[in-house]
């Protein structure tokens, strides 16, 4: 067993406000392997998209990291500030934001902007640089590249920009990428082509991939394994095919139960009821049992449960088993 490319443990981020202490982020902990594309998913606010950001040092003030650890290929980042955290920016991680033309500068032409790239991070010529560049739009699937490194990103189509903020994050030769909705913006059809790409690109050259989203559809179709947030917690951490197949939380159930194909035959689709709480209104015990119909006492009183608590797989008292989903499949 090689040691990962990225080992995240009991990572909590804190945000001090007027009302109190918030924490987006409590206590997780995962692993990412070379050429592994892990999936972290959940609702809006579950903490996804900030577990990604501390992992880079982007955190907004006064948000801060004040537990836990994050490794890269061995190394301790998350004590890193200023020039040492920079130099890891590009070179070491790379970052794919939601919104490709915001992420892009638009008075600089595309090829301006990856030469620029591979020249802060790797030790290349001018002329090296430029064809690397160049190299990176076709491996990407860009069209006509040579002529369109001379183009800004408002001349291409939302998926050709994707493209692009795909090869600027893999053109320094990163060991992570951080996928940050990737396919949010785009239409069916460019985001499968994306996440095809993603996937080969990151086969290829043995990168490790974290995959933030709230589509389990892409989930299904991209990662080897799935983190479920909920209120800044990991509610079950898995294989894909264990988590759609026989998912274990109560939350992930009903994430998957929702789906349409899940719910053929139904008028409606199945829902979760209620919403997540607000961060400044946490329930006590399990932050899910206001919404979850296995919950029990125990849930409402004890401290919510973490991974390690449990079995490992599913942060939860009780866990859904094979039994369970015999029973509601017999009358269903």
């Amino acid at each position: 067993m090689t040691d990962p490319v990225l080992s995240v443990r009991n990572l909590t981020v804190e945000i001090p406000t007027r009302r109190g202490v918030l924490r987006p982020v409590d206590g997780v902990s995962y692993d990412i392997a070379a050429g592994e594309i892990l999936g972290v998913v959940g609702e809006s606010g579950a903490g996804k998209s900030m577990t990604g950001n501390a992992v880079i040092g982007l955190l907004d003030p006064p948000a801060r990291i004040t537990g836990g650890e994050i490794h890269l290929l061995g190394e301790r980042i998350d004590q890193l500030k200023g020039e040492a955290l920079r130099k890891i920016r590009g070179k070491k991680i790379g970052m794919i934001f939601q919104d490709p033309l915001t992420s892009l500068n638009p008075l600089l032409k595309v090829g301006e902007q990856l030469t620029e790239t591979i020249l802060a991070h790797l030790p290349v010529s001018q002329s090296d640089a430029e064809a690397r560049a160049l190299a990176a739009l076709e491996e990407v699937g860009i069209p006509a590249a040579t002529q369109r490194l001379n183009s800004y990103p408002h001349e291409f189509s939302g998926g050709m920009r994707q493209r692009v903020v795909i090869a600027l994050a893999l053109c320094a030769e990163p060991s992570l990428v951080i996928a940050d909705e990737p396919t949010t913006a785009l239409d069916v059809s460019v985001q499968a082509q994306i996440i095809a790409l993603l996937k080969r690109l990151c086969r290829e050259r043995g990168t490790a991939v974290m995959l933030v989203t709230h589509d389990m559809g892409v989930i299904a179709e991209a990662a080897d394994r799935v983190a479920v947030m909920y209120a800044g917690r990991l509610a079950e951490l898995a294989p894909v095919q264990q988590v759609v197949q026989a998912p274990q939380h109560p939350y992930t159930d009903g994430l998957m139960g929702s789906t349409p194909l899940a719910s053929l035959g139904q008028k409606r689709l199945r829902q979760i009821p209620g919403s997540m709480p607000r961060l400044t209104a946490l329930p006590d015990g399990c932050a899910f049992h206001p919404r979850c119909q296995r919950a029990t006492d125990r849930c409402r009183s004890n401290p919510g449960p973490t991974l390690a608590a449990c079995n490992g797989r599913a942060a939860c008292w009780h866990p859904l088993t094979d039994e369970d989903r015999a029973a509601r499949e017999a009358t269903a």
